[in-house]
């Protein structure tokens, strides 16, 4: 049965979709079968891989509404082993929907396991916000990574994060775990960017990941291709990143 892993932090701009795109696909390059999840309604990640996510009737918004609709019936084939399902602005207004609905937090659990034992890897890209959708996401996933870009207000919303984590682990999810937080936009060349690493490592001891995703305009440049990093630049510093990110969440296997 594959992993199901949540990428989140309630803060915008900090990496996350970047690092569901190319993490997902480093480990389809290494042949895992990995599925991702648009839970975004600015369908970023769904455009960033080529799919003309406002033209599409069926996304993610329509498994979560309409529970008849099977999970298979709207993911697209986008690469070798990588498949994805896609969001587009109506998912906005679905967390008005599930606020009605009984058993709302467990919607995306109950429609991933019809296809988790298809994939090794599912992961979710979660939404600059900690409503119902990545409240949904949270209750379905084993495990949780956190992209923070190196920056001090980037930072300041990290508490917040992991308080919301330990209420859904107390309350709807015992199993979530924490795997770690990927430091993102890094430059090494920056007193400031050295400094928020240094202080997250001291807040948060054993959690930062050992790859640090450095700063890039090929991450800019991907999406705009319909690209991913492995594919723009495939032996630079960026996709290497990924890889390496790819290794250490492959060998960061679940606590029995």
């Amino acid at each position: 049965m594959g992993r199901v892993i949540a990428v989140t932090n309630q803060k915008g701009g900090v990496g996350k979709t970047t690092t569901t795109i190319n993490l997902g696909a480093a480990l389809a390059e290494k042949g895992h079968y990995t599925l991702l999840l648009d839970m975004d309604p600015q369908g970023a990640l769904s455009i960033g891989l080529g799919l003309p996510a406002y033209d599409l009737e069926f996304t993610l918004y329509s498994i979560l509404t309409d529970t008849r609709i099977p999970i298979a019936a709207v993911t697209h084939h986008v690469r070798p082993h990588l498949d994805i399902v896609p969001s587009n602005i109506d998912l906005a207004g679905a967390e008005l929907q599930l606020v009605a609905m009984m058993g709302r937090e467990f919607i995306l659990r109950d429609a991933l396991a019809t296809v988790r034992d298809r994939y090794d890897y599912v992961l979710l890209d979660c939404p600059p916000s900690l409503g119902l959708l990545t409240v949904n996401a949270l209750t379905a996933a084993d495990e949780i990574i956190v992209p923070l870009q190196c920056e001090f207000l980037a930072m300041r919303g990290l508490d917040t994060l992991i308080d919301v984590v330990a209420r859904v682990q107390r309350r709807l999810n015992p199993k979530l775990r924490l795997v770690g937080i990927v430091p993102t936009m890094y430059n090494a060349r920056r007193v400031h960017s050295r400094e928020v690493l240094e202080k997250v490592r001291t807040t948060y001891p054993n959690k930062v990941l050992p790859v640090a995703i450095k700063e890039s305009t090929r991450f800019a440049e991907a999406p705009a291709a319909h690209r991913t990093i492995l594919e723009i630049d495939r032996t630079g510093d960026a996709a290497e990143s990924y890889r390496a990110l790819a290794e250490v969440i492959i060998n960061a296997r679940p606590e029995e």
